[in-house]
């Protein structure tokens, strides 16, 4: 490694690794951005992992976190050849009578879809999505004293409930079973605090920025930033996995795109007292099972607006997703486990040779599992679309230890770097008056670990680096 001296070094190049090196270098920090794979991108990478000529998603896949995060939208992304492409329906969710909740992105839409529960669901959503340039500067950030009380109030008093409770408002399975499939992307029991707030988030990002995904797979999103990080002036280095702190050139700032168990590894020695313990005690939650195939055809859902759909929940009511997701925590194995499913190539033909298509699915599995889960994912689409199995000609699976291998972020297949509950939504990694600072000078930690948590938003290094500005650089 060169061993020149840096302002700073960012260690990990995901999302959040390359928004913290961003933030770093325009304000004229010289920074040295490693990461240990071959390629940069942590969870947004894309892989031919089945057959030739088939692009997959080896992690993340749709994106409305991204399109609409407010620092990735300061960036001209679009110069260094990023497209988000948009699905004639932004989401579904079938039920077993051939009925199906539809996310489109006009919420008067989606409402009117929901029948019974119209009105309920403006009452719910009406509020989120007009308050969300005003919630969304707190909402992922650190905690702190809102600018705007009486939004927070608004949205706080919903999202601390329970997805189960809040889901109770609703009087029809269509717009309950919506509501599940939404909150269940927490990973986490639907009878547990907090758990309506991502329900509510991606149902509003649905509305405002669609539920996208970027032409020629999740890559493409790191592929842009990388290079307009290094347009102006940053340094990138891949294959350069750090084991020790001390392996690292000299430099004023280093910022850590790990959650707290590589934290731990590679400086654990300059690590002492709560801060350590605390670590030592972070929680991890859920782990994933993920399968990617090649398709033979477009999935042929009996709901037609499934079809349309570039993500489809896969779930039925919210009793099912309820009890799945309850089971899955307790380390055990539903039968019928709640599937997260995306299907890119039915508004994105780069992703497959022409007539074939791509799908993506996983379901949630207990920490560490090495069960395969394939037959249960797969009888879960089929029970859906009949006809499915017959399309299959390529398939590529991923249990939690794979996960983990392939981005060591995932510590036993959880994807959100810790468990998103009520005790560690804004105390993660650790309680201190900034969760990005370390009691050791001039160290960071920038990954989803800190808040506002997972999904491919990068506001977790963005705020991060702010902080190192500020205390290492003294620009504010």
């Amino acid at each position: 490694m060169n061993k020149q001296a840096y302002d700073a070094i960012v260690v990990g190049a995901g999302p959040n690794g390359l928004s913290a090196a961003i933030t770093l270098q325009q304000r004229g920090i010289q920074v040295l951005l490693l990461e240990g794979k071959d390629t940069i991108g942590g969870g947004l990478r894309s892989k031919a992992l089945t057959l030739p000529g088939f692009v997959h998603d080896v992690c993340s896949a749709i994106h409305p976190l991204a399109a609409g995060s407010p620092f990735f939208r300061t960036l001209p992304l679009a110069d260094y050849g990023l497209k988000f492409l948009q699905p004639e329906l932004a989401a579904a969710h079938p039920f077993d009578d051939g009925t199906a909740a539809v996310l489109h992105r006009s919420l008067d839409e989606t409402a009117k879809g929901l029948g019974i529960d119209e009105r309920a669901y403006h009452q719910l959503m009406d509020p989120v999505v007009r308050d969300w340039p005003l919630l969304a500067p707190a909402l992922l950030g650190p905690l702190s004293i809102p600018k705007h009380p009486l939004a927070m109030a608004r949205f706080g008093l919903k999202a601390l409930l329970p997805a189960k409770m809040l889901a109770a408002r609703f009087q029809g399975k269509t717009a309950r079973g919506l509501f599940a499939g939404m909150a269940a992307h927490c990973i986490q029991p639907l009878s547990n605090l907090t758990t309506a707030a991502i329900g509510m988030v991606l149902l509003a990002n649905g509305h405002l920025e669609g539920w996208p995904a970027p032409q020629g797979g999740a890559q493409a999103i790191a592929n842009a930033l990388a290079a307009y990080f290094e347009s102006i002036g940053g340094e990138i280095q891949t294959n350069t996995y750090i084991r020790s702190l001390n392996d690292l050139p000299s430099a004023r700032a280093i910022l850590l795109d790990l959650t707290p168990k590589q934290l731990l590894e590679i400086a654990g020695d300059k690590l002492k007292g709560l801060y350590k313990y605390q670590l030592q005690h972070y929680r991890y939650g859920m782990g994933v099972f993920k399968v990617d195939w090649a398709l033979d055809g477009p999935i042929p859902f009996t709901n037609e607006n499934c079809r349309k759909a570039g993500t489809v929940h896969l779930g039925n009511t919210l009793e099912e997703i309820t009890l799945s997701e309850q089971i899955s925590s307790k380390g055990l194995y539903p039968e019928k486990p709640f599937v997260l499913l995306a299907q890119q190539s039915i508004f994105d033909p780069s992703r497959a040779p022409e007539g074939k298509h791509t799908a993506w699915a996983y379901c949630h599995v207990p920490h560490g599992s090495t069960v395969d889960m394939t037959a249960h994912i797969e009888n879960q689409v089929e029970r859906f679309a009949p006809g499915f199995r017959d399309l299959i000609i390529g398939r590529h699976t991923m249990n939690t230890r794979e996960m983990e291998a392939y981005n060591p972020n995932y510590i036993g297949g959880d994807i959100n770097g810790g468990i998103l509950d009520i005790t560690q939504l804004y105390t993660r990694p650790a309680i201190r008056l900034s969760p990005y600072s370390t009691p050791a000078k001039g160290i960071y930690i920038c990954s989803s670990a800190t808040p506002p948590g997972g999904g491919v938003h990068g506001m977790c290094g963005h705020h991060a680096a702010k902080k190192a500005l500020k205390d290492i650089f003294k620009i504010h």
